[in-house]
């Protein structure tokens, strides 16, 4: 027996509409890490400045740095009245945390100083990822920066030394400003 052509065209009408949605979320899938994306990432390190302490001796030689040594962290110490903070190996730091997760680092967490957190909070979805998968496809390098010190322990040079801020001018992290 034979479907008449219109019941045939509303079957299939009806199958492909359920079959839709699945197509359109299997496009959907997770984003690769694309060259654009790379790219992009290297572009945003580069003028972010995230070399500039992330890398041992960007800033001191003008950026004239291999880029297989970007972002593998220093032993530069910076200290202050949080204590001492020293710059993040990223590419290893990466190999530790997913690109939701550091997504969800910067959008709700804050750092220590001198790492201005707020500049990462700024930046958009897609910036943030592509640091993070240009970071990543650098793959891990060197090892990790010292461990954060806290104000009453005295760290090894170098380090740089940030005077404590006139009173009027302290500000915690999420209190109104005055």
């Amino acid at each position: 027996m034979n479907t008449p052509q219109p019941a045939r065209f509303l079957s299939f009408a009806a199958s492909l509409a359920m079959l839709l949605p699945g197509i359109a979320l299997s496009q959907q899938a997770a984003p690769t890490s694309g060259a654009g994306d790379i790219a992009r990432g290297r572009y945003l390190v580069q003028i972010a400045g995230c070399n500039d302490c992330h890398t041992p001796g960007y800033a001191q030689t003008n950026g004239k740095v291999e880029e297989r040594l970007w972002l593998t962290g220093d032993s530069l110490g910076w200290r202050g009245p949080w204590g001492t903070t020293y710059p993040t190996n990223v590419r290893l730091y990466v190999q530790t945390i997913t690109e939701d997760a550091w997504l969800k680092r910067w959008r709700v967490g804050e750092a220590r100083p001198p790492m201005p957190w707020a500049n990462l909070r700024a930046m958009t979805d897609a910036d943030l990822r592509a640091i993070y998968r240009f970071a990543k496809h650098l793959g891990p390098a060197a090892r990790a920066a010292p461990a954060y010190l806290p104000p009453d322990q005295q760290p090894k040079a170098p380090f740089v030394l940030y005077p404590s801020p006139p009173p009027e001018a302290q500000h915690k992290p999420g209190a109104p400003h005055k």
